[in-house]
């Protein structure tokens, strides 16, 4: 495996396999890798000729408050997994490249967002967007790789990549799961051990939800109502939203038809999760 922190290397590199003609399969993540993470990038290697994980802690997708200092971080144990997995190019570039001085470009997905997760982290879809179109940019991918468990976030890529015409497909892969139910992320680390215990009311509630429509429920309100009662009744959580909107849009909607995802956004402690569960119509599925 190569390890490229320069951002002329990358490029020079993607460069040489463009003209190759080989595809490159790309997977971004801030690092501290799990499951989830490295199921990612199994699904590009089954479908690309090389494979380029990135590891970038983005500090402009972080609020002031939030946990960037302390966002957990092992750049040798990634770096030895991902060799492990056979990637063919692991990208760390430096803060100080990717935002040199005077940087003043940024890019935003109006309405998507500013709902959900963006009323309660302002600003930080606009530094997603603009670090994952730099990075497109960098390592030009033919196929791009995100977890399903960011909902909101594939939404906002997605919208991002057709209104800007770019030349890349955006893959999203299936949550990963602890036994429990739990969604992978690395965040769980910040749970002390009764707070992981209480972690498990996400993917419970998500469960009732499902229980309810495939047992015919199709009012939203009724389904929100229910996912909202049992996290109610977990003391170690606090709710930050749950909604029940249209998949493409994140409008909001009434009945639960069509393609349908119910959010999730709850504080265990002091650690924020999200989750989700994608209903469509008839048939149910986590994701």
């Amino acid at each position: 495996m190569r390890v490229v922190t320069g951002i002329p290397e990358m490029k020079a590199l993607a460069g040489e396999w463009k003209a190759a003609g080989r595809t490159i399969g790309f997977v971004p993540t801030m690092g501290y890798l799990h499951e989830g993470h490295l199921s990612l990038v199994r699904a590009s290697k089954e479908r690309c000729e090389a494979t380029v994980v990135s590891i970038f802690v983005n500090p402009a997708q972080f609020g002031p408050s939030e946990d960037f200092q302390r966002y957990p971080r092992d750049l040798a144990k990634d770096s030895a997994t991902l060799e492990r997995e056979g990637v063919d190019v692991l990208f760390v570039p430096a803060a100080e490249a990717v935002y040199p001085p005077g940087y003043k470009t940024y890019v935003e997905v109006r309405d998507l967002q500013d709902r959900l997760c963006g009323r309660t982290r302002p600003g930080h879809f606009r530094g997603v967007a603009t670090i994952v179109l730099k990075l497109f940019n960098i390592v030009r991918p033919d196929v791009a790789f995100f977890g399903a468990k960011d909902a909101q976030q594939t939404v906002t890529i997605e919208k991002m990549a057709r209104d800007l015409d770019l030349d890349v497909e955006i893959a999203v892969c299936p949550v990963v799961r602890e036994p429990d139910g739990l969604a992978m992320s690395s965040r769980n680390v910040y749970l002390s051990p009764d707070e992981r215990a209480a972690a498990r009311v996400l993917s419970k509630s998500l469960a009732e939800a499902e229980r309810l429509i495939r047992e015919g429920e199709r009012d939203a309100s009724r389904v929100a109502a229910r996912v909202k009662d049992i996290i109610a009744g977990e003391p170690l959580a606090r709710l930050d939203y749950a909604e029940i909107v249209e998949a493409g849009t994140l409008e909001p909607v009434a009945e639960v038809r069509g393609d349908t995802l119910i959010l999730l956004a709850v504080y265990i402690g002091r650690t924020r999760l999200i989750d989700n569960l994608r209903a469509r119509v008839e048939e149910i599925s986590s994701c």
